[in-house]
């Protein structure tokens, strides 16, 4: 699609929105405060529509954030606080004033310098802090992942996955440790350090942490309910079963699986 095209169907999704706002009960109804839940459901749903690389998919999700992100502009207008066209102005500022390799005279060598300017001009904007950026709301992993990505810019990073790896190993006995002890705080903390320098082992392998994590969600609830329905075919439920005899049915699923 044209860029022409594409303006045209963007003023009639602001025009549909205005009326909606008008005439709609349930539309007139919403507030910031209560959209709020129903983006971050948009958003999950985007993120299924892509672990899956399901392309219908995710085309119908952008539309849905998209309805929401002129929702917001439309109460920001209507509470007299913002613009769409402010909105969009903002960020089509950040953008070249960010980019000074593209709209500047910054030579760059990569992706890396790129990404390291990004975050020394934040700082020049007022920033205090390299991390300041990343939303306390983040999913844990996801978290982890932002602020480990942020503070390598700064050059805070280890040399290669050799060393983080033996860093894993460090925490890995560390948590063991803390186990023997019996100390529950010692443990709750050793194990959030493990899970945080397996995920930055994750990152010098070029692995997206929470993707493989949510690659082994959906491979258990697919074994688990293959398991259930073999057990259902042959009369049992798993309640009924012994471990060992639920385990057989996981291996054979599991070794299936595998010969595919």
């Amino acid at each position: 699609m044209s860029t022409e095209k594409a303006a045209v169907q963007f003023v009639r999704l602001q025009e549909i929105m205005d009326e909606l706002r008008e005439k709609c009960p349930w539309d007139r109804k919403q507030t910031i405060q209560t959209l709020r839940q129903q983006s971050i459901e948009e958003l999950y749903e985007l993120t299924d529509a892509i672990s899956a690389e399901d392309w219908k998919g995710i085309k119908e999700e952008l539309g849905d954030l998209f309805l929401h992100l002129v929702f917001y502009a439309k109460i920001g207008a209507e509470q007299q606080q913002f613009t769409l066209e402010d909105v969009l102005a903002g960020i089509n500022e950040k953008l070249i004033s960010r980019h000074p390799h593209i709209y500047g005279d910054v030579v760059v060598k990569d992706e890396d310098d790129v990404k390291r300017n990004w975050e020394q001009l934040k700082l020049k904007e007022g920033k205090k802090s390299v991390l300041s950026g990343v939303p306390k709301s983040l999913p844990a992993i996801v978290k982890a992942m932002r602020l480990q990505e942020k503070a390598r810019q700064v050059g805070f990073e280890w040399d290669n996955a050799t060393q983080v790896w033996d860093k894993v190993q460090e925490e890995m006995a560390e948590l063991q440790e803390a186990v023997a002890a019996g100390n529950a705080d010692s443990m709750e903390d050793e194990f959030g350090d493990l899970v945080f320098s397996l995920i930055n082992y994750a990152r010098f392998l070029q692995l997206d942490a929470e993707h493989s994590l949510e690659r082994t969600n959906k491979k258990f609830i697919w074994r688990f309910t293959q398991m259930e329905a073999r057990a259902t075919a042959k009369g049992l439920q798993l309640q009924d079963m012994s471990l060992a005899e639920m385990d057989a049915l996981w291996n054979e699923i599991k070794a299936e699986k595998s010969a595919h």
